[in-house]
């Protein structure tokens, strides 16, 4: 499996049927038993800036204000003041969170914590951003606009995204390409290129086709899946 700079991959599938794993295997946070994942042709030893993550509950730095979070990961690549400055504003403006600069997270909803996770990890500029579900936890509402946010700033930024899900219709309203996984132990079902203009109409027949196809593939655990 592999993914091509610039890309939109979505991962589906079963619970516990491996997909955070992969994700965490590619983050350096877990060691794979067997084979090699390799990010621009170098081997993932460990936890690197060259790979930016977004987990589910955000993982904010209660202690730190929005825009201290945000400069975290910039500091930590040791980038000029100057230039992470200028990258804290540019993402603050992307992810439309001006006017919180120095607001707490105790004090962000939980919508503007995913936001800020997403513009922490922008920051420093990784060459892949790996999302574990990082709208699972919000309303179906505010989903709907993390969503298309996240469009938003791929297109500006050109990111290559790595994206696991539960939901056969963020699968297919966000990704070029979706992988589908089978129960555990996880093996890939299949891949699916998504050929379907931005923005994507969920209601089309075209887009309820790849939903129906999916559901198919998952068999009897398609269901809860359609989120």
């Amino acid at each position: 499996m592999g993914i091509n700079e610039g890309e939109f991959v979505a991962i589906i599938g079963p619970s516990g049927c491996g997909k955070s794993t992969l994700l965490k295997m590619v983050a350096g946070l877990l060691k794979p038993t067997s084979g090699l994942i390799l990010v621009e042709g170098k081997e993932v030893q460990g936890p690197g800036l060259d790979r930016g993550v977004v987990f589910q509950e955000g993982a904010l730095f209660p202690w730190l204000t929005v825009a201290d979070n945000i400069r975290f990961g910039a500091r930590n690549k040791k980038m000029p003041p100057e230039v992470i400055e200028k990258r804290t504003q540019d993402v603050i403006q992307l992810v439309q969170l001006e006017g919180f600069e120095n607001t707490f997270p105790a004090r962000l909803s939980g919508g503007m914590k995913q936001r800020v996770a997403v513009a922490r990890a922008l920051a420093y500029e990784p060459e892949i951003l790996l999302m574990d579900e990082p709208f699972g936890q919000v309303d179906a509402q505010t989903r709907g606009k993390l969503q298309q946010l996240l469009i938003d700033i791929w297109r500006r930024t050109n990111s290559t995204i790595m994206f696991v899900t539960h939901s056969i219709q963020e699968a297919v309203f966000l990704a070029d390409r979706i992988i589908v996984f089978s129960s555990r132990p996880g093996t890939i079902i299949e891949q699916i290129t998504v050929d379907l203009p931005r923005p994507r109409q969920t209601l089309s027949e075209a887009f309820f086709k790849y939903r129906i196809h999916i559901a198919k593939l998952l068999g009897g655990e398609a269901e809860g899946f359609f989120g």
